[in-house]
């Protein structure tokens, strides 16, 4: 489903939507918001309309003091839950009828977020990209410390032709955080998309041209595409580094190539010469400083840990004792490995988080608390940190101070997302290791109600209610 212009509407329904839109100027909301969605009930994809609902979405919210005060707003969000989970059902087999739903929702809450999420999933499967990138928009305004969804949001921008507020996105994410692989990664392709639109690749999608008749050299063409594909296939792989090889022996200076064969490299499980090529860069006056150097040369010697898990013969005796032993060298590799980033990158709170997720892992709980508390600040990883936090508190049997924390996260997250989800899950599981039967089942009743196939919730709720 393509998204549709006002001339590709039938003539009834733009009689309506500009009654709409006249409704809208007299600051008559309640009859817009009634002419807008009657349209898009029949015409999803007609983005004008739905860009106009918006405001008047918007527009009444603010006319009525926002949500009205806290009564109000509480009995708001305890109204459209049963609406939210029937958005949710509706995705899978009719995500237009999902998208109307979630319009209810924001006729009388235009910031609710879960409504805002089922939009942009539903614009997903439908291939409608403005739209999409209009409820990823107020997701991120909702919350803006979310890389996950500014990262989507950038995504979605670049989908439509708006490079420069990808970027700015990402910019604006990567202030606090400067050294987030995650965030350079999606600027380092932003960036790439933004100059091949400006340097005329746009008129490939009106079917002008091509890559080869924008570029001069034919096998430039072909090396650019096959670059910009996240995940190579071997062949094109051998053929990069092939040619990366070449190009060094003339540009030995170019560390941006000497990474990017390193990546090739650890890709084809060429590990020692990939190290080689970190080293390289880190012996540079740019590599010596730069965290994510550190991160690239780690991960390449945990997958060699991991090929030679796989090359071992599953057949032979003592199969299961020399792989044992390789995770348990490569669990204490990675801790050595993080302390040493944490000693050299003090205030590095991504790193910090790193090495108290790798105390979890390693069982070593007052380690990684003592890594957490410090990591808490982390805003990209803040609410991910209170959980682990209070994952440590319930292991050492100090489940108040676990509920405490889940509780104040929870309260920092607004979407109901799968990190929501684990949150009240396992608040849930803490009130009842507190023998807080209700409250643990008031939590997972909030899970069943949206997501019945979530872990073991099903059942516990299920069991509950066969024993009444």
């Amino acid at each position: 489903m393509a998204e549709k212009i006002l001339s590709e509407i039938s003539r009834d329904l733009r009689a309506v939507y500009q009654k709409g839109s006249d409704a809208l100027a007299r600051e008559n909301y309640d009859y817009a918001l009634d002419l807008f969605n009657q349209v898009l009930a029949k015409e999803p994809a007609f983005f004008d309309c739905r860009k106009a609902l918006r405001s008047a979405q918007i527009k009444k919210s603010n006319s009525t003091g926002g949500s009205g005060g806290f009564f109000k707003k509480a009995f708001s969000s305890v109204g459209s839950s049963p609406l939210v989970a029937k958005g949710q059902m509706a995705l899978r087999n009719n995500p237009a009828e999902a998208m109307h739903i979630a319009e209810q929702i924001l006729n009388g809450d235009p910031n609710n977020s879960s409504a805002h999420k089922i939009i942009a999933e539903a614009a997903a499967t439908l291939e409608l990209p403005r739209t999409r990138a209009q409820a990823l928009d107020a997701l991120v305004k909702n919350s803006p410390k979310d890389k996950a969804l500014a990262i989507q949001l950038s995504e979605a921008l670049g989908e439509i032709g708006e490079e420069t507020r990808a970027e700015k996105v990402l910019l604006d994410l990567a202030r606090s955080a400067p050294n987030d692989p995650d965030l350079a990664k999606a600027l380092k392709n932003v960036s790439a998309h933004k100059t091949l639109s400006q340097g005329g690749y746009e008129t490939l999608a009106g079917g002008q041209g091509s890559y080869r008749d924008i570029l001069k050299d034919k096998n430039e063409a072909v090396s650019l595409e096959q670059e910009k594909r996240v995940q190579k296939t071997e062949d094109v792989a051998a053929r990069l580094i092939q040619e990366y090889e070449t190009r060094l022996q003339t540009e030995p200076a170019n560390l941006k190539l000497v990474r990017s064969l390193a990546e090739l490299c650890t890709q084809k499980n060429q590990f020692d010469r990939a190290l080689e090529l970190y080293e390289r860069i880190k012996s540079s006056e740019l590599g010596a400083n730069d965290p994510t150097l550190d991160r690239a040369m780690a991960e390449t010697r945990i997958r060699k840990m991991d090929a030679a898990a796989a090359e071992l013969n599953p057949f032979e005796a003592g199969h299961a004792e020399k792989v044992a032993q390789i995770q348990a060298d490569k669990v204490a590799f990675q801790i050595t490995e993080c302390q040493k980033r944490v000693e050299k990158f003090p205030t590095d709170l991504g790193i910090r988080f790193e090495m108290g997720a790798l105390y979890f892992q390693a069982g070593k709980l007052s380690e990684a608390i003592q890594e957490f508390q410090k990591a808490e600040n982390y805003p990209h990883k803040r609410i991910a940190t209170m959980n682990y936090l209070a994952q440590c508190f319930a292991r050492r049997k100090m489940p108040d101070m676990a509920a405490r924390k889940l509780q104040a996260a929870l309260k920092e997250k607004p979407v109901f997302d799968e990190e929501k989800k684990e949150l009240i899950y396992n608040l849930g599981c803490v009130f009842e290791s507190m023998g807080k039967k209700e409250e643990a089942l008031e939590q997972l009743k909030q899970i069943y109600e949206v997501d019945i196939g979530y872990r073991d919730v099903a059942a516990k709720v299920d069991a509950y209610y066969a024993g009444q």
